[in-house]
């Protein structure tokens, strides 16, 4: 009899503890209702822009003449942008040269990218060649969607 009396113990101190363990991975809406604020890291911030929405935009001069736009941005080993590269010049794809300006020189207001810069001082400027012979350094294509830097293709591993 004692074997039975240790099961029947054993399943009592279970089905009494089964409750409390339930309750504590239960969802709780009041947790949820607790989040009122939104921190800086949750949304983009007024004088921030989207690198997706800022390459192939339009960039304008102070007197609202287009005078190119943006062709890719360069990153360096941090993370940051060393440079945004402005096609100047082009007509239907052709004819262009690429510059590069600071992204700190570039003002963004209404989703509208403004360098105070003309398109003549722009064209005198020295062109920013996006590969370079003597590295290999900017030959790769970006892979479309996903991938990793470093990997070569555009999949996930």
């Amino acid at each position: 009899m004692p074997k039975i009396q240790t099961i029947v113990a054993c399943a009592a101190i279970l089905a009494a503890a089964a409750p409390l363990a339930n309750a504590q991975t239960s969802p709780s809406v009041e947790r949820h209702a607790t989040v009122t604020s939104v921190t800086h890291a949750d949304i983009i911030q007024p004088d921030q822009i989207r690198a997706s929405k800022m390459i192939g935009s339009s960039v304008y001069d102070l007197e609202n003449r287009k005078i190119g736009s943006v062709q890719d941005l360069v990153l360096d080993k941090d993370g940051m942008v060393a440079a945004v590269v402005i096609d100047v010049g082009s007509f239907l794809g052709m004819g262009g040269r690429d510059v590069a300006i600071n992204l700190s020189d570039i003002k963004t207001n209404n989703n509208r990218l403004t360098l105070d810069r003309t398109k003549e001082q722009l064209q005198a400027m020295g062109e920013y060649r996006l590969e370079n012979p003597n590295t290999g350094a900017g030959t790769t294509t970006s892979p479309v969607e996903g991938g990793r830097l470093g990997t070569g293709s555009g999949t996930n591993r």
